[in-house]
């Protein structure tokens, strides 16, 4: 178990652009040319991809994929990329963990209609399953293998709802014993080869966390090793394959992370590596040969491989055009799988052969009947909103876009709060803009990525300040002469949707249309309803939004729900029936009060989705009811 999950989870004044040269060619050569259109379920027969543990000779790779329409476990042969379904679920979504380390078990998760109770599961050779987790409503997350490859462990909330305990798994008995029993919140975060260190993390707020070890041979209270005034994160990363440091992150010295390790023996903290923007993420191959470092550069992911006996980085042979990621060695760290992207080439996985300095792609997945060249790659943009703050995002143009043909735009609104829109292939995205929306992903304060005092900016102003931003995104996107000035909308999911109700309550007469994709209506109910599950960032939740015993006054006034008198455009409210985090009342609530003031709403529920999509039916089912909604009020083709 050398990783262990982390819980969680007015006036322009300058606008300034990059995009790669590539990307300006690609929209010049675009402009010349007529542009196919293509349906929702065209884009949705592009599969995705995801995961890759190798099999125990490396010969295949276990990945989760849904090109069943839903996902579910595959094989794909290294050497061929011929591709296999192991499981064959019409229902709910199996989620590929890991192939056993000496034999060619499975493990897999999935969870029952989209309710986020993940139970852990092993597939054997000849097709039978054992469910591994007790009680319905336990959550249970694989945490990796030991490693000396006799055990696994997992983190479940079985023994008690609000708290999340570390288990270790004989792989041969199946028996777990328990490792660390988490009474207090603090959350398991990586465990160290020589299975005595256990370092955990505690959230305080959006912006300050603690890191603790725990000496699980010594005995005794989890030791604090982060102490610090004001307020930094502190991110477990990776231990040493000597089990003397435990690598992590941290921007307790500026504004973003850098990538940090502790001496266990001495208790020293030494810097490792940092760069301009944060690093993301660092951990080791099985043997340590090689350190993997990411870095969030612009919303683009950088990736450094460094052999560590030479403090060498890794050269690797020419790739494709887009960011790499899912970078994992294979035990005898001989093959490398990682994937490469782009907004207009969706996620494809890759081998590396490091003898043969070789990289062989495995997949394809781009839908064949879809042509490359109609999709648009994006641009980072940059404006001033009205208190100067400099708000950045892709900014998507569609073929044929210009000032003698300007297209009507969409504000695309991410979830979190505290997400990131980056350029990355997205089939909804690609759809709208394909069929002649421009699209800008703007990262309002609040979004990470930027460094913590952009991160904390929307702390407890939620409906103001942040959404003040997507005002002024709007107000740029009317300096540009290929969008037309009078047809902007704003679209969003989860804390994304939220901002679109708020926009469209508290900004009614700024956006054109909303749509709302399984979106916040309502912070009192939300927040009283929250999962057991969420309990150890609980109180940085209210810290964020606010606290409903203490500041219901002003949950309420930043409610949407409460307000939705004042919407006065048109909007669209997608919504997933078991939804355990925005419940459906909290839609039905909000559809209810914008009828009753003879508001237009449309308002699509899916009987067998959580939040967000799972299935490729009801993204195209969702989509197309999107567009049709926007053809009419926002492009104006309908009533």
């Amino acid at each position: 178990m050398r990783k262990v999950l982390t819980l969680c989870a007015a006036a322009l004044l300058l606008a300034a652009a990059y995009a790669p040269q590539e990307q300006q060619e690609q929209v010049e050569t675009q402009e010349q040319e007529a542009v196919t259109t293509y349906t929702m379920e065209q884009f949705m027969e592009t599969i995705s991809i995801s995961g890759g543990s190798f099999s125990p000779d490396e010969s295949k790779l276990l990945v989760s994929s849904n090109e069943s329409g839903i996902y579910n476990a595959y094989v794909v042969d290294v050497a061929t990329g011929e591709r296999t379904a192991v499981t064959e679920s019409t229902t709910d979504s199996i989620y590929a963990q890991a192939y056993f380390p000496h034999d060619e078990r499975i493990l897999y998760t999935s969870d029952d209609g989209g309710n986020e109770n993940y139970h852990l599961f092993v597939l054997e050779p000849d097709g039978s399953v054992t469910d591994l987790t007790q009680g319905e409503n336990t959550r249970e997350m694989f945490a990796g293998f030991s490693h000396d490859l006799r055990s696994f462990g997992t983190l479940n909330n079985m023994r008690n709802p609000r708290f999340f305990d570390l288990y270790e798994w004989d792989i041969e008995t199946l028996e777990p014993i328990l490792v660390y029993e988490n009474n207090t919140g603090l959350d398991p975060a990586a465990f160290s080869p020589d299975r005595r260190w256990l370092a955990l993390s505690r959230t305080n707020t959006t912006n300050d966390s603690d890191l603790l070890i725990l000496d699980l041979e010594g005995g005794g209270e989890p030791m604090l090793i982060s102490e610090h005034e004001g307020e930094a994160t502190f991110f477990a990363m990776d231990f040493s394959i000597d089990s003397r440091y435990l690598y992590y992150t941290s921007n307790l010295e500026g504004e973003f992370a850098s990538l940090w390790r502790y001496d266990v023996t001495t208790g020293e903290h030494e810097g490792v590596y940092s760069a301009d923007w944060d690093v993301s993420f660092a951990y080791f191959s099985h043997d340590g040969t090689y350190r993997v470092v990411g870095v969030n550069e612009d919303g683009y992911t950088s990736i450094t491989i460094t052999e560590t006996a030479t403090g060498e980085e890794v050269e690797l042979p020419e790739l494709p055009p887009g960011q790499i990621g899912g970078v994992s060695f294979s035990r005898s760290e001989e093959l490398m799988r990682f994937y490469v992207s782009s907004d207009n080439s969706p996620r494809n996985l890759f081998i590396y052969d490091v003898a043969a300095n070789e990289v062989r792609q495995l997949t394809d997945t781009l839908n064949p009947e879809i042509d490359a060249n109609d999709l648009v790659a994006s641009e980072v943009v940059r404006f001033v909103a009205r208190d100067g703050m400099e708000i950045p995002g892709p900014l998507y143009r569609p073929i044929g876009a210009s000032a003698e043909n300007p297209v009507p735009a969409l504000l695309w609104i991410h979830g979190g709060p505290g997400g990131q829109s980056r350029p990355f292939y997205s089939a909804e995205r690609q759809f709208l803009i394909n069929h002649g929306y421009a699209v800008f992903a703007v990262n309002n304060r609040g979004s990470s990525g930027y460094g913590k005092t952009f991160l904390a900016a929307d702390d407890q102003r939620h409906g103001r300040e942040p959404l003040w931003d997507c005002v002024d995104a709007k107000d740029y996107l009317r300096t540009i002469d290929w969008i037309d000035p009078d047809k902007i909308g704003i679209l969003g999911g989860s804390y994304g949707g939220y901002m679109v109700l708020a926009a469209l309550a508290f900004e009614p007469e700024e956006f054109d249309v909303g749509v709302d994709i399984f979106g916040v209506a309502n912070w009192v109910r939300t927040l009283q309803s929250i999962p057991p599950y969420w309990e150890s960032f609980r109180e940085a939740l209210y810290r964020e939004i606010g606290n409903p015993e203490t500041d219901m006054e002003m949950l309420r006034a930043t409610s949407p729900v409460f307000h939705a008198d004042r919407i006065a455009r048109p909007i669209i409210i997608l919504q997933g029936a078991n939804d355990p985090r925005v419940l459906q009342v909290e839609s039905d609530d909000m559809v209810a009060a914008i009828e009753a003031n003879g508001g237009i709403v449309e308002y699509v529920v899916f009987d067998d989705e959580g939040h967000g999509f799972s299935k490729s039916a009801n993204r195209i089912e969702g989509f197309e009811a999107v567009l049709e909604f926007l053809d009419r009020y926002l492009k104006g083709e309908g009533e």
